[in-house]
């Protein structure tokens, strides 16, 4: 076992697996990243040209992430691609209505795989809070039984997910495409009252080690401590485990999210590079494009593939 500075280390699980164990700093994020930023590479990474020609060799992803319903009737706005890869925040405030909405303009886009995460604003995904926290989501998000149950029944489905028939949600949970291993999770820590909300420190440590070391794009709503996570009021809503996770354990080569508008754009600390691909300004106009990288196909793997990875379903209205 290692322990450095912030309070971070690395302890052998019973399985063999290697976790993180709580840092020091949890629940102070200015303060953790003041210490660490010292010791941190910070280089931008200039986008990749949409237009470009789609390399034979490489698997393209598209990467957006919060678009909150803005999207939908804006022509072209989402480039060509492989793969479509969202990090969440795709409706308001997470209505059945909003999220058949987004689903139903996933089914208009031409990637052959759509891979989709939740995030703090699609709130009926978060089946916790819909089950402990109904009363509050009428209260404070006027999700009224018309607006939410009354919708599912009339669309003969019993959780929102169901709706999501266009993509591959993944929620803690893994999809392998082509070889290139890709694991989705919602959770953020505390932000207000909205969903996939879990305290800093040990409750979100836990989901983290969750991830499997052998990662390659890594998808979360929330980023990390110190990318693409300062708010326009200098706070700080980066998660320093998921930082440590990602850069003493799972080393991914892209680490994918959003929820904070204004930290968008890409960074690498020489190992991940980190891309905050929120569509959406903080003013939630949908202005900044998507994000594009190509990831060079695992020898043995073929782009032909893709048409098996993934195959459609319908719920019935």
């Amino acid at each position: 076992m290692s322990t450095d500075e912030m309070g971070s280390c690395h302890l052998a699980a019973d399985d063999g697996r290697h976790i993180i164990v709580q840092p020091k700093l949890s629940h102070n994020p200015i303060l953790a990243w003041k210490r660490l930023s010292v010791k941190q590479k910070v280089e931008k990474v200039p986008p990749l040209d949409p237009t470009t020609p789609v390399p034979t060799d490489c698997v393209r992803f598209v990467c957006i992430s919060d678009t909150h319903n803005t999207v939908e009737n804006i022509p072209d706005i989402i480039p060509q691609g492989d793969v479509l890869l969202h990090a969440g925040d795709f409706t308001k405030i997470g209505t059945p209505a909003e999220i058949d909405k987004f689903n139903h303009f996933l089914g208009t886009l031409p990637h052959k795989v759509k891979v989709v995460i939740a995030g703090n604003h699609d709130m009926t995904l978060d089946e916790i809070s819909v089950q402990n926290r109904r009363e509050d989501l009428l209260e404070k998000f006027n999700i009224t039984c018309l607006k939410f149950e009354k919708y599912m029944e009339d669309h003969n489905v019993s959780s929102c997910k169901e709706l999501l028939t266009n993509c591959i949600y993944l929620e803690d949970s893994s999809v392998d495409i082509c070889g290139i291993k890709i694991y989705g999770a919602p959770w953020v820590p505390e932000f207000c009252f909205m969903g996939f909300n879990i305290p800093r420190g040990q409750p979100i440590l836990d989901k983290w080690n969750l991830i499997p070391s052998d990662t390659d794009i890594l998808i979360t709503h929330g980023p990390p401590l110190g990318r693409g996570d300062l708010c326009f009021t200098q706070q700080r809503a980066g998660c320093l485990e998921l930082l440590n996770t990602i850069q003493q354990r799972v080393k991914p080569k892209y680490h994918l999210y959003g929820h904070i508008h204004e930290g968008y754009g890409m960074s690498t600390d020489g190992t991940t590079t980190f891309i905050n691909a929120s569509m959406c300004t903080l003013r939630y106009k949908p202005k900044n494009p998507a994000v594009v990288i190509d990831f060079p196909l695992p020898e043995g793997h073929t782009k032909e593939e893709l048409s098996a990875v993934f195959a459609p379903t319908s719920h019935v209205p």
